[in-house]
């Protein structure tokens, strides 16, 4: 792993943290001390790889980066994208929440939905909306048919103006189950 240095128009591709090290002393306004050093000693030898900037005074920074680039002209081509990223976001494919939704697959569903419920307060006489969370097994052909039977359950039950949550909110959540319950 290699690491690009860069303030303002001096910039370096440096194999070691001692080199880069070495660069950053030779910058005047850089005051290279044992805590900058060891944080980025620490920097270099994390599993982070995303660039980390320093402050130099108010406003001014001096950046690393983490490359696999073997080259300053392959760091400045973007040749070395970090392999394992890449590779963990081809692998793990996420389905849009409105195919997950859609999908049709007949069986039981746990869906969980948090909505806003009118309800009296006894002492004023007054109505407040209050974060309600419902937990229903439901028996449905999709994660929006679950989530249609749960809000027509509720809206017999609660106050009309309760406000129920979107289907493709964060705020309903729904597993399928399989067909058996």
């Amino acid at each position: 792993m290699n690491l690009y240095l860069r303030y303002f128009d001096r910039e370096t591709l440096v194999r070691t943290v001692d080199e880069a090290i070495a660069f950053l002393s030779e910058i005047e306004e850089v005051e290279m001390n044992p805590v900058l050093e060891a944080d980025i000693r620490e920097y270099a030898a994390s599993d982070v790889y995303y660039p980390k900037r320093y402050k130099v005074r108010p406003r001014i920074y001096f950046i690393i980066i983490k490359t696999e680039a073997e080259t300053m002209q392959d760091f400045k081509d973007k040749k070395a994208v970090h392999a394992t990223a890449v590779a963990a976001s081809a692998a793990k494919p996420t389905a849009p929440v409105l195919v997950r939704l859609n999908e049709e697959r007949p069986g039981w569903y746990e869906g969980m939905i948090d909505f806003k419920r009118v309800l009296l307060v006894p002492g004023t006489g007054k109505y407040q909306y209050r974060d309600t969370q419902f937990i229903a097994n439901v028996k449905a052909n999709s994660g929006m048919d679950c989530y249609n039977r749960i809000v027509d359950y509720l809206r017999e039950r609660v106050d009309e103006r309760s406000q129920f949550p979107s289907a493709k909110g964060k705020n309903f959540k729904f597993r399928y189950l399989g067909l058996a319950k």
